[in-house]
């Protein structure tokens, strides 16, 4: 899927989850609501489509769009509006939408594009099975190098 239609879907996906969440139960604005949408949109394919999604999977991609939507609404929303109400609800609301979007999003997406080639060629951070190197030796218990010792001066 080509970077352009994905941005658009999520920009759309944005624009209704925003307006359900803090229009259609409170007062936001248009500018509100677009302004919004593209922050998430950039901020969400830039975190979460090119860097989580090809390393750590659909599963923490999802987590952290819903972070990212929840912590941008509550932050810039604590700036925009007076209300706490609509800061808290609004966030909750579209934060639950988007990231039921972004479920089927990444469904959508079988192929990831050029930022999941690179990962693919580079390797993972992460590896799933962790091989430690470990070292095996005798302690060398004090009685027995005093009885080694005491032997040795008793050879000599």
């Amino acid at each position: 899927m080509k970077h352009s239609t994905l941005l658009l879907i999520k920009f759309i996906t944005c624009v209704i989850a925003f307006g359900l969440g803090l229009d259609l139960f409170f007062e936001a604005t248009i500018v509100d609501i677009l302004s919004f949408s593209l922050f998430v949109t950039v901020t969400s394919y830039i975190v979460g489509e090119l860097i989580i999604l090809p390393q750590l999977g659909k599963r923490a991609a999802a987590v952290v769009d819903f972070l990212l939507t929840y912590l941008s609404v509550w932050v810039f929303g604590s700036i925009l509006f007076e209300s706490y109400l609509q800061i808290a609800w609004g966030s909750i609301i579209s934060a639950l939408l988007i990231t039921a979007a972004e479920i089927f999003i990444h469904l959508l997406v079988e192929e990831r594009g050029p930022a999941a080639k690179y990962f693919e060629n580079r390797g993972s951070i992460v590896k799933p099975t962790l091989v430690y190197g470990t070292e095996f030796a005798e302690d060398e218990n004090v009685s027995d190098l005093a009885k080694k010792v005491q032997k040795k001066l008793e050879d000599e």
